[in-house]
């Protein structure tokens, strides 16, 4: 009996010598490295890169742009063509004996060319409310829409362009302050700016007839849409993409020329393709693609707001260039900005 307890003790510790070994064997360990440690790229240029550590394979990804994958000890000698700009993650899945693993290294990527620089040429000048701190600004079959913000001014009207006439108007409660619109399928789509939430009304009879709320988005200021989707700026370099039917958030850009983060973008405007958006506080409109973000041009507006009437009453902070109207009917641009007695009708010319 006791020959057979001490063999049971000896077996046990065997077994228990060795289930401490496998438990306490290294995990390997992987690392990310970017050749020259390179954190920023342009599109056209060439990611290496190459994961440290036995495994099977890797697939890398830009955020969640899947770019390649490799085998083994292969590196990722991958050039930059249609990625969407921006800050991402640069994320290698690693695969090795079945399980998996995920390393990451930020980097940004830039457009590969400077944003074209434009002016304008005034065309025509028609008169616009004073009051109207202009948020949006939209042509609908037709009509003039115009949002308007500030707390206990907030309101949603139409206009009639050759007069200045608020034909409709709609107050919003006065703890909203109202910021863009878009129009899509008679439904009139309206930012409040940190309630997390927006309005539809309908565009015929201005009836609210529902909400939505943001996601992940901070704000509300810009809306915009290309005929089935849904475009939102939130203050940020982020562009939102809305699902018409559900207002839902489904995925973003972020806005960039070949050396810079835009951000403040405001109010926009779907022209011919392209997001024309308004940087809060700033005489410039940015031109960008909604496929990748980039900014591929600028219209500089200095010296609009010194052909207003009113321009001695305004605050030179707050009432600022805001409001981008395109007809794509007419082909003609409009804009103005908040308490401007003046919309003006420019064409948009190379400098």
């Amino acid at each position: 009996m006791k020959n057979y307890n001490l063999l049971f003790l000896f077996v046990l510790g065997v077994l228990s010598y060795s289930c401490g070994n496998d438990s306490d064997e290294p995990e390997t360990s992987y690392v990310l490295e970017i050749n020259e440690n390179k954190r920023e790229f342009k599109l056209g240029e060439n990611l290496q890169a190459q994961v440290t550590g036995p495994k099977d394979s890797v697939v890398y990804f830009l955020g969640e742009q899947r770019l390649e994958k490799t085998v083994g000890n292969e590196s990722l000698n991958y050039t930059f063509r249609n990625e969407k700009l921006g800050k991402w993650d640069l994320r290698a899945l690693i695969y090795s004996g079945g399980a998996s693993k995920e390393k990451q290294q930020e980097i940004t990527l830039f457009n590969d060319t400077a944003p074209v620089a434009y002016t304008y040429e005034v065309i025509n000048t028609y008169p616009h409310a004073p009051d109207a701190y202009t948020q949006g600004l939209e042509f609908y079959k037709n009509e003039l829409y115009e949002s308007t913000g500030q707390y206990g001014r907030s309101s949603l009207r139409k206009v009639d362009l050759q007069t200045g006439e608020v034909l409709e108007k709609v107050d919003i409660s006065s703890e909203f302050f109202a910021e863009g619109i878009t129009i899509l399928n008679d439904k009139i789509y309206l930012l409040t700016w940190k309630k997390g939430k927006g309005f539809i009304y309908d565009v015929d009879s201005f009836e609210k007839t529902g909400e939505f709320q943001y996601g992940e988005s901070k704000e509300g200021w810009g809306l915009t849409n290309d005929g089935s989707r849904i475009y939102k700026s939130d203050g940020t370099e982020k562009i939102w993409f809305l699902n018409a039917q559900t207002q839902a958030e489904e995925g973003f850009i972020q806005t960039l020329t070949h050396r810079t983060i835009a951000t403040q973008l405001n109010e926009l405007e779907w022209v011919e393709g392209k997001i024309y958006a308004n940087t809060y506080q700033k005489d410039g409109v940015a031109i960008i693609n909604p496929e990748n973000g980039a900014i591929e041009g600028i219209i500089d507006f200095s010296g609009l707001r010194d052909q207003l009437g009113n321009t001695a009453d305004l605050d030179p902070l707050n009432d600022v260039l805001n409001g981008i109207a395109y007809h794509k009917d007419t082909k003609k641009l409009y804009v103005t900005g908040k308490d401007w007695d003046t919309l003006f009708e420019v064409i948009i010319k190379e400098k």
